[in-house]
């Protein structure tokens, strides 16, 4: 193995930053591919464990991640969705053709009421992506009412004639998805004023208060997100926003090939790992653009922004339907994640909620799961139940000043936090060959103890099956130091250190 690199991160443990939202930990569940049936859902009658039709497996594996929010149904499958075809009988439900993902039927079985005990069973708060580009402003007026007012009206009869007496708690709405694309190919002025224009028709009910986020762009089309913008505030006129809609979403994949030749999850060199190492590095560029536009039409930060899709993006396995994106995750997809969640923790006054792409069995998930019953804990899934002590968590600034370069791009990801008398530090060795002693120069706080765990393996295109998990964590050797805390990290590897303060 070669030698040794070394780095010296900084942390300022007494200094607070901004809060870390656990909305950033957030999920996206889309009618595409097994996400919805034969991830969540099986229905009543499978013999695998379930109540009312949700794998209950799937359930207790994602309570370990202290899941704070779901996103659904879509994904471009929002826009050609109409919620009142998943209420009442399933024997009654009218089937149709989901023609986004695989032209496959789609019987309606899982719907709003399926959706909101799934978020009960994961304690995990709604998002749901209403219907902009085939529905109505009433439509999507009306489901809010059915879901979410209390007392008499057409839409609580309805929800009540179905099963539910009291209605649910639905703070997050999207007004349909991707309108630059799926969502009806629109351009960026024409949806602004449709998003106002459906924000308007998105009622408060009771205590309910909606969170209503536009649909906002693709990668760095700032031109998208200040469309947006002009149509609730204006440049230097030293006034709040309009409070007609609240956030504005982007979407980045860490696509490191093509839209055509993605590449392989598992088959891959050097040269596509350091790519997409690159590629997944590129959500700081993102981010950063879309806030300092932000910023000048909103220096308050009313406005909150939204990145409920992000994740890899690679070919679909060998024999699988190619419209159901179905991959596998390996040890480089939990560098992807690791290195997000640092970006996003910087960047969390602006950024209030991120979604990866997606739960179950589709892009990069957190399980995956067969027929049979069988259920894999993926290596993303790890970076997600280790770093869960962030959410809620005051970010402190942490200064990566000496480590490896490749090419100038930087080996070394981390960021940490604190909360309630303790620390959490997160730090990934990027480089794919070499080993990396990390001393944790920490100040501003005495350490009374520490704890360290590692998620590695023997390669970066390892992954998990039903049969063996080569990808889990083990525990990590934290030694003291004049600066802090010593540790050492295998290649292409990610870390926390746990500390009391």
């Amino acid at each position: 193995m070669p030698e040794a690199s070394t780095s010296r991160v900084v942390i300022d443990l007494d200094v607070p930053g901004p809060t870390i939202s656990r909305h950033l930990y957030g999920h996206f569940a889309e009618h595409l591919g097994r996400c919805i049936y034969g991830g969540f859902y099986v229905g009543e009658d499978s013999p695998i464990p379930n109540e009312g039709g949700i794998r209950l497996d799937v359930v207790e594996a994602l309570r370990a991640l202290d899941i704070p929010n779901l996103r659904w149904p879509g994904g471009c499958f929002a826009d050609e969705y109409h919620w009142r075809d998943g209420v009442g009988p399933k024997a009654d439900r009218p089937s149709m053709v989901n023609t986004h993902w695989g032209n496959v039927e789609e019987n309606n079985h899982f719907g709003t009421h399926e959706f909101m005990a799934l978020c009960e069973l994961l304690g995990a708060a709604p998002y749901v992506n209403g219907n902009v580009g085939s529905g109505t402003v009433r439509e999507m007026s009306e489901w809010v009412e059915y879901l979410t007012r209390d007392g008499d009206s057409p839409m609580v009869r309805l929800r009540k004639a179905n099963g539910r007496d009291d209605p649910w708690r639905v703070p997050f709405w999207g007004i349909g998805n991707e309108a630059w694309g799926c969502g009806g190919n629109q351009r960026a002025e024409a949806y602004a004023d449709l998003a106002r224009q459906y924000s308007t028709f998105l009622r408060d009910h009771g205590d309910n208060k909606l969170y209503r986020i536009a649909a906002g762009a693709s990668d760095d089309d700032l031109a998208w997100t200040e469309a947006l913008l002009k149509a609730v505030s204006c440049l230097g006129c030293g006034r709040e926003p309009n409070n007609i809609f609240q956030a504005i979403s982007i979407h980045y994949y860490t696509v490191a090939g093509t839209w055509e030749q993605k590449g392989s999850a598992t088959d891959f060199n050097l040269d596509d790992y350091y790519q997409t190492l690159r590629k997944a590095q590129g959500i700081e560029r993102i981010i950063s653009a879309h806030s300092a536009l932000m910023d000048a039409y909103d220096p308050d930060r009313k406005i909150g922004l939204v990145l409920d899709e992000w994740g890899t993006w690679w070919d679909v396995e060998p024999g699988t339907n190619p419209g159901f994106l179905y991959q596998q995750n390996a040890m480089r997809d939990a560098l992807v994640a690791g290195v997000h969640f640092d970006v996003f923790h910087r960047h969390a006054e602006r950024l209030v909620m991120a979604n990866i792409a997606q739960t179950v069995n589709v892009l990069q998930a957190m399980l995956l799961t067969d027929a049979d019953g069988g259920l894999v804990r993926t290596p993303t899934y790890h970076v997600f139940e280790m770093n869960k002590g962030h959410q809620d968590a005051v970010a402190v600034p942490t200064h990566v000043v000496e480590q490896p370069l490749y090419d100038s791009m930087e080996l070394v990801s981390a960021s940490a936090s604190v909360k309630d008398g303790r620390g959490l530090v997160s730090v990934s060795n990027l480089d794919p060959v070499a080993p990396l002693d990390v001393v944790l120069d920490l100040r501003g706080a005495a350490v009374r103890e520490a704890a360290g765990r590692l998620l590695t393996a023997s390669k970066p295109q390892a992954y998990n099956t039903v049969d063996l998990a080569a990808v889990a964590p083990v525990p990590l050797a934290v030694e003291p130091e004049p600066r802090g805390l010593r540790v050492t990290l295998p290649p292409h590897s990610f870390a926390t250190v746990s500390l009391v303060l």
